[in-house]
């Protein structure tokens, strides 16, 4: 069952507060989907929940033009901070710590043996190294940054792969999911066949080679591109 929480703002130098469903926030701020009226637990905009204090239709007026409760709600959840529950906190710090165990032993090698790092030593890294994650950034967009503080603890060597892949038509309908995931260009030949240019890290590679392989029954042309 979703817990009843508080979302605020600070506007033209006052505190806008409301108390909304836990979960129909944020999958609103995130998705932009659901009911407003829904989501607020009260119809009602604070200055101090705590107290029970209401904010003034004039100062709702002079904040955002408009007194309209579920209008203004939708600003404050969306351009607002919602207060997570201590819980809900520590669960999605472990899911963004899962997602960059599996960014990095998805693209990342270890240059002496060419493979990638098990999850439990890189946890174990991250871990030694204190990495703390930045929650006003996407985990995607810490990574360059975590892995020059793992560098000192565990090899760590982030390389692309590029490869040239001749796709038969009788397959390319079944492959065309997979080669869109690393997909930079592609050309459709007159025979029907699909020539793509993809992005791989090579972390993937051989994971990458048994996928089409098994769509194409071996029959797929690739040729690595080397760079110059």
């Amino acid at each position: 069952m979703s817990q009843q929480v508080l979302a605020r703002m600070k506007k033209a130098g006052k505190e806008f507060e409301i108390m909304v469903d836990l979960d129909s926030a944020l999958n609103f701020k995130k998705k932009k989907v659901g009911s407003i009226q829904n989501i607020l637990a009260i119809n009602t905009i604070f200055s101090d929940s705590k107290k029970g204090i209401h904010v003034s239709s004039s100062d709702l007026e002079k904040a955002f033009s408009s007194s309209d409760i579920f209008k203004i709600a939708e600003e404050i959840i969306l351009r607002g901070e919602i207060q997570l529950p201590i819980e809900y906190r520590e669960k999605e710090r472990e899911e963004k710590y899962r997602r960059v165990i599996d960014i990095i032993s998805k693209t990342c090698i270890d240059p002496k043996t060419g493979l990638p790092h098990t999850p439990t030593r890189i946890l174990s890294a991250l871990e030694s190294a204190g990495v703390n994650l930045d929650e006003r950034k996407t985990v995607e967009e810490q990574i360059p940054e975590i892995i020059i503080k793992l560098q000192p603890i565990i090899p760590l060597k982030y390389e692309i792969k590029k490869v040239l892949i001749k796709v038969p038509p009788i397959y390319v309908a079944q492959t065309y999911g997979l080669l869109k995931e690393y997909k930079e260009k592609e050309e459709w030949l007159n025979d029907g066949s699909l020539s793509c240019v993809v992005s791989i890290p090579a972390a993937l590679q051989m994971e990458f080679y048994d996928r089409l392989n098994k769509i194409t029954h071996g029959n797929s042309i690739t040729q690595e591109i080397k760079e110059k």
